[in-house]
């Protein structure tokens, strides 16, 4: 791992937000948070080079506060960058191979059921994003796990993020049931002030 902190807020990037032109100030507004926001690199569509464009970009703009990166999916492409991290799908590598790849940095595995979730820790997972919890335009058709998932996981004990339908109103309840930290796309990115939203969910994680 990177011998820092894991972030606590995490602000996921879909095709949609990665296509705004003004997807630099808002990265660089998010990461004035500092250490404790983590920015993920995220479109399951790019091309290897896309990505490694947007991860570099994130790389940039995160380095003045001494904000994270993650790669979605690309261990490869998250140590080409100098990110800290990767995040996993279900398809992708496990934790063990993409460590072989980015020896020094976070590796992430998303889950949607606790027997995921122990697979993952098996696996030599470093933390869990998992989710979706509540109703999400991300997932139109899943109703959302609920906090019992985020019980479920968390008591694996490895840090765990939740995601899906999150807001900064819902963020003590996910604390609370045994969260280490949130995730989220719209909240954060769509935000009238992204700054704002991000220092009052961070807020809301360690009031």
């Amino acid at each position: 791992m990177t011998g820092r902190p894991l972030p606590r807020l995490h602000a996921i990037t879909d095709a949609a937000v990665l296509a705004r032109a003004d997807l630099g100030v808002r990265a660089a507004a998010l990461a004035a948070a500092g250490p404790a926001l983590a920015l993920h690199a995220r479109d399951r569509g790019a091309t290897t080079r896309a990505l490694a464009a947007v991860a570099a970009r994130f790389v940039a703009h995160a380095r003045p506060a001494e904000a994270a990166v993650i790669v979605s999916g690309r261990p490869d492409v998250a140590a080409a960058v100098g990110a800290q991290g990767v995040q996993l799908g279900a398809g992708d590598l496990a934790p063990a191979d993409a460590r072989r790849v980015l020896p020094h940095g976070w590796i992430g595995r998303s889950v949607h059921t606790p027997e995921e979730a122990a697979e993952a820790r098996a696996e030599g997972a470093d933390f869990l994003i998992a989710g979706p919890v509540y109703p999400t335009p991300t997932h139109p058709d899943h109703p959302g796990a609920g906090l019992e998932l985020i019980r479920r996981c968390a008591a694996l004990g490895l840090p765990l993020i939740a995601i899906g339908g999150v807001t900064a109103d819902r963020v003590a309840e996910l604390v609370a049931a045994g969260a280490y930290g949130v995730a989220a796309i719209r909240a954060l990115w769509e935000a009238e002030d992204p700054a704002t939203a991000a220092m009052e969910m961070l807020d809301a994680i360690t009031r």
